[in-house]
């Protein structure tokens, strides 16, 4: 979360700086450092901030220590977003969508709807952090990953008509190809067997075959792809 983010939440909630400062337990100049960007937004206060105002969940914090994931959480994080395979479970936004996307990609092994979610949850929330998604994806040699989803993302744009969607997914499709990686991938699939692996070499798209992925998945077999 950024001071602008805060700024524009509060001016949407129609509250002033002092009443601001007064629920956030904070003094006005203080407030008013951080909305202009010379004190930075603790932890603390994005939570509180995202809690009582009504910002988007691109501004929830970014945290992410890596690690294996609970795929019920997951599910539970996409409903929350709103993806509609998961519907039933909607409630308020827990997690930044960047830091769930992540997440979902520095699994080894993923149970198959929760990898279809991922081209719609870089389409619907393309104004999330990309410049931090990126260079995390590059720690963990996710790229390759994140490449081919921002590329089905960028499909689902096209079929929506949404310009600034897709200005921002092929602005952040540019970064990952500088820094395309060689070796062959998975799509959170790394079990599958050396049969899979030979058909998957002879039958993935061209854009898997671009990002070196071993994946048949694809916008057309994507169970939400215009929701």
């Amino acid at each position: 979360m950024t001071g602008r983010d805060l700024k524009n939440g509060r001016l949407k909630a129609n509250w002033t700086q002092a009443k601001a400062a007064s629920r956030f337990g904070l003094t006005q100049a203080y407030l008013s450092m951080v909305e202009s960007g010379h004190r930075p937004v603790s932890s603390s206060l994005a939570n509180l901030a995202s809690k009582v105002l009504d910002l988007s969940p691109t501004a929830l914090p970014l945290e992410y220590q890596g690690g294996s994931v609970n795929e019920n959480e997951l599910q539970a994080d996409l409903g929350e977003l709103g993806y509609p395979g998961f519907a039933y479970l909607r409630g308020k936004p827990r997690r930044n969508p960047a830091q769930l996307l992540l997440s979902a990609l520095d699994q080894s092994d993923l149970d198959s709807r929760l990898v279809e979610a991922l081209p719609w949850l870089a389409y619907a929330y393309a104004d999330m952090d990309w410049n931090w998604l990126v260079a995390n994806a590059k720690v963990r040699d996710r790229q390759n990953r994140l490449g081919y989803v921002v590329t089905l993302a960028q499909k689902l744009g096209k079929r929506g008509a949404d310009s600034a969607c897709q200005e921002k997914l092929a602005t952040s499709r540019s970064l990952l190809e500088r820094s395309r990686l060689a070796g062959e991938d998975t799509l959170c699939h790394d079990s599958m067997t050396q049969t899979e692996r030979k058909w998957l070499r002879s039958h993935r798209t061209r854009q898997a075959r671009h990002w070196n992925l071993l994946t048949d998945l694809d916008v057309r077999n994507l169970a939400y792809a215009s929701a």
